[in-house]
C-alpha cells in the first residue's frame, strides 16, 4: 500500500544563515539470522540490539572494513518509532564511530531540531556500516553484505517509521530501481512500516534548493508520529 500525502509549502526552518542501488537478500527469521550471517560466531546468548552491535562490530563480510577504522553500527533510542537511514560512513564517522557526525550529520541535526525532535529519540543508522573508500557510493555486492546486518538491526529496533535518507537507502529497502527524484515524499510500506524516502542531507548542502523538499517530508514523517504517539497514548 501506498499512501500519498498533501504537501506542506513552508519554507525549511533549518536553512542556513546568510554568508546515493541496492539489491535485497533473501531475509531470514529474526532468531536464525545471527547463524546465517556469522556462522562462526558463536550464539548469542541474548536477542538484543546490543548483543547484535558488538556481533556486527566483528564484520569481515565485505571487503569494506579492510579500509575503514571500524565498524559504525548506528545510535539512538534502541526503541525509536523513528529510524532514519543514510548511505554510509564519512571520514568523520569512521574516524569517532558514530553516524552523521560531518557536515550532513550536522544538517540533520538542525532539521531535527526544526521538527522538534532529539537525536536521543530517534534512531540513525546506513545502509552499509563501513566507510567506503574515498567517500564513493557502496557498491551492489558490498550493499548485499551488509543489508542483513541493518534488516535484523530494524527488526530489534522495531519503528514504526524509517526515513530514507537518499537513492541508495531508498533502492536498499524499497526496491532497486526506486526514483528518489521523482518519488520523494510518498509514502511506501514494507512489513507493517511506513517508509518515508527523501534527499540525503549531503544532497542539501550540494544543491539547497532541495531543503524545501525535504521539510515537506519531514513535516509528514513528524504528523505521522505525532499520531502514532496518540494512539500509544
Amino acid at each position: 500500500m501506498r499512501i500519498k500525502n498533501s504537501r506542506e509549502s513552508n519554507s525549511p526552518p533549518f536553512q542556513d544563515s546568510p554568508g546515493r542501488a541496492g539489491a535485497q537478500e533473501t531475509r531470514q527469521d529474526g532468531a536464525a539470522v545471527e547463524a546465517v550471517i556469522f556462522p562462526d560466531a558463536p550464539a548469542l546468548q541474548e536477542r538484543s540490539l546490543d548483543a547484535w552491535r558488538r556481533l556486527c562490530l566483528t564484520c569481515r563480510r565485505c571487503s569494506l572494513r579492510q579500509e575503514a577504522k571500524g565498524v559504525v553500527f548506528g545510535e539512538g533510542n534502541p526503541r525509536a518509532q523513528i529510524l532514519f537511514v543514510g548511505e554510509g560512513p564519512g571520514g568523520e564517522e569512521d574516524k569517532l564511530g558514530r553516524p552523521f557526525v560531518g557536515a550532513a550529520g550536522q544538517l540533520l541535526d538542525r532539521i531535527l531540531a526544526a521538527a522538534n525532535l532529539a537525536r536521543e529519540e530517534v534512531y540513525i543508522a546506513n545502509v552499509v556500516k563501513c566507510r567506503p573508500p574515498g567517500n564513493r557510493q557502496p557498491r551492489k555486492e558490498e550493499i548485499e553484505a551488509c543489508l542483513p546486518l541493518l534488516q535484523r538491526q530494524i527488526e530489534l529496533i522495531d519503528p514504526a517509521i524509517i526515513v530514507c535518507l537518499g537513492a541508495v537507502a531508498s533502492r536498499a529497502l524499497i526496491r532497486p530501481d526506486f526514483p528518489i527524484t521523482r518519488e520523494r515524499g510518498c509514502w511506501q510500506e514494507l512489513d507493517n512500516r511506513m517508509l518515508m524516502p527523501t534527499f540525503h542531507p549531503a544532497a542539501l548542502l550540494r544543491d539547497p534548493g532541495k531543503k524545501k523538499a525535504v521539510w515537506e517530508d519531514i513535516q509528514l514523517v513528524v504528523k505521522l508520529y505525532t499520531q502514532i504517539c496518540g494512539e500509544e497514548s
